[in-house]
């Protein structure tokens, strides 16, 4: 059996639309990594769904006089329209608003407790008088009293990146109505992540030599410098997951605890729309399965420690609730590789201030694999990058057109012309001819060191560099020079040039799947490289609830160099991409800031 690889990709918050700061800091990362691995012959799984609890749906809610559930639908329904846009292959994005993902956690959390990792405590919490309740703690802003930041959330402050400890919150307000809360005693269960520390510590050890700086700084080197406490995991709420039990009504499942659980949640659902409802358990407890958690920086505590922690705490205790004859424990996270941030023409993207490019509004204008291939060459993976007009304009014309697309459309164009659309036979190749075909297959091995240890930005560029090297190699051939005295040569060089641009199809294929689909036909395929996303409607005792899946049953995509054939008929060219007019740059700067808020 094929080794099994799980795409964990972080849940967005079904309150806003998403940005192209989203896109390049888990989604878009997630769905290279899955097409690469499913082009490897793998068992890949990709999920993630709506993260439909979150405090943010009911301030909007709130803000806009309707319910949680009317806004996580809307904006549920927006993320299922974007991803099919880009492309993003989802075996399985989902909701937490289903009575699956309510199972699944209220099991985690019994799991927990009956294993000894949960434990109550009566704690201060804020609350607003005017309102007179308790206010989850992303309703409550203040100075974060580490790093000094005044727009830091009581939990956990977005600067500095450290979970708060809410009552030590300097100048708290209400995100409601802006009013001071007060702290008053309420009794929460807490994850016991003291007792766990050992275990998780012995974890981080164990993927500190090949996880990336900035993850291992903020999980290991926080634990270390300031260890694990007991962290509240349910909360006085009446949006949520009720906690499973009989004396605890009126208080849900805290968001942060159950909204990681639906990574597992989103397994166990994929396996029963497919019919097959123990395959959870590939993902989830083979030892060999590789399960990679695709986010952003701000959510690196929540992955790469707390929930870790749960896992290890539920130890087989999960797979006896679940009825399971043979119970193991679960397999821990292989890597977490967390992006950086994504600014805005020099500035912080603010879906608030309405400072950002929101993905279905730039696919009005663009296409998905112009927005794909600059979000991948711009990636903020070890450090903060920034989206330019200016950049992302030369990056499509100069390299997407003029290196790679040019590069395809005039050979096939050639053929057209001067051999009927036929791939000519080359005679005995030359060295030069071997040398550069030698260099595309050992791209495949460099692009794959690159691709396994989720360095997408270095893949894609060594895979533009060698469609450079392709275009060199025409360029001191010529064949359309030597056809003029030398057909053989001509060809010779021509089907050498197709064979290159075969492979490097595949390289770019990951990170811009629509054009190498075309290019692929183009080439005489009439496979497909990849399978077909679809949604569908499920039913359940919460209601219905709309899932995006992915049908892998026609994808023939292998992670090889060509096997072009000569006498290949091709299908007529065309340009694989658009090339932009320079006046884009200050239409899209002016469009910008005339939607500042």
């Amino acid at each position: 059996m094929s080794e099994a690889v799980l795409i964990a990709v972080a849940w967005p918050y079904a309150n806003a639309e998403a940005h192209v700061g989203n896109l390049t800091g888990s989604y878009l990362p997630a769905d290279i990594a899955a097409r690469y691995h499913r082009m490897r012959g793998k068992q890949v799984l990709m999920v993630s769904g709506s993260d439909a609890h979150g405090t943010p749906i009911t301030v909007r809610a709130e803000a806009e006089n309707s319910t949680p559930e009317e806004v996580y639908k809307r904006y549920h329904e927006s993320f299922l329209d974007l991803f099919q846009q880009m492309g993003l292959t989802y075996d399985l994005f989902t909701s937490t608003h289903t009575s699956n993902h309510y199972d699944v956690s209220q099991k985690i959390f019994l799991a927990l407790l009956n294993n000894g990792f949960l434990y109550t405590h009566t704690e201060l919490q804020w609350y607003t008088t005017s309102q007179e309740r308790f206010l989850p703690d992303r309703y409550v802003e203040g100075t974060c009293y580490i790093c000094g930041y005044k727009g830091a959330r009581s939990d956990q402050c977005d600067r500095c990146g450290n979970l708060l400890d809410p009552t030590l919150l300097i100048e708290p307000r209400s995100k409601i109505d802006g009013s001071t809360p007060e702290l008053r005693e309420t009794e929460h269960y807490y994850l016991d992540l003291g007792k766990l520390q050992p275990q998780v510590e012995k974890y981080l050890e164990m993927g500190a030599d090949f996880w990336r700086p900035n993850v291992v700084r903020q999980s290991l080197g926080q634990m270390r410098t300031e260890g694990l406490h007991g962290r509240p995991i349910t909360r006085d709420l009446d949006w949520g997951i009720p906690v499973p039990l009989d004396d605890w009504k009126g208080k849900c499942l805290y968001v942060w605890f159950e909204a990681v659980i639906g990574y597992l949640s989103a397994t166990i659902e994929w396996g029963k729309l497919n019919n097959v409802p123990e395959a959870w358990r590939t993902w989830w407890k083979d030892t060999k399965t590789r399960a990679y958690y695709f986010i952003g920086k701000d959510n690196i505590p929540f992955h790469a420690i707390i929930w870790p922690a749960e896992l290890i705490g539920c130890g087989t205790e999960f797979d006896r609730l679940m009825g399971e004859t043979n119970p193991e424990p679960f397999i821990l996270p292989y890597d977490v590789p967390a992006n950086e941030f994504m600014n805005l023409e020099g500035e912080k993207i603010s879906g608030s201030r309405n400072w950002a490019i929101y993905g279905r509004d730039f696919l009005t204008r663009y296409a998905p694999d112009t927005l794909r291939y600059y979000l991948t060459v711009n990636m903020p993976e070890s450090k903060d990058t920034d989206w330019d007009w200016n950049d992302f304009y030369h990056r499509n014309n100069d390299e997407l057109v003029a290196n790679w697309g040019n590069l395809a459309n005039r050979v096939i164009s050639f053929t057209y012309k001067n051999w009927d659309g036929v791939v000519p036979e080359p005679g005995e190749l030359l060295p030069a001819d071997l040398e550069l075909l030698g260099l595309i297959e050992k791209g495949f091995e460099t692009v794959s060191t690159e691709l396994e240890a989720v360095r997408l930005r270095s893949a894609l560029n060594e895979v533009m560099r060698l469609a450079t090297e392709v275009n060199r190699y025409l360029d001191q051939a010529a064949p359309w020079k030597t056809i003029k005295t030398d057909r053989a040569a001509a060809a010779r060089t021509v089907f050498t040039a197709l064979k290159a641009i075969d492979s490097l199809k595949v390289l770019f294929a990951p990170f811009i799947p629509f054009s190498s689909e075309k290019l692929h036909a183009m080439l005489g395929y009439e496979n497909l490289l990849f399978g077909s996303q679809f949604t569908q409607i499920v039913k359940d005792d919460l209601g219905e609830h709309n899932v995006l899946s992915y049908d892998a049953s026609k994808a023939t995509g292998c992670w090889q160099p060509s096997n072009l054939k000569a006498g290949a008929r091709l299908q007529t060219p065309e340009p694989l991409f658009e090339k932009l007019d320079e006046k884009i740059i200050e239409e899209e700067r002016a469009r910008l800031h005339s939607n500042l808020k």
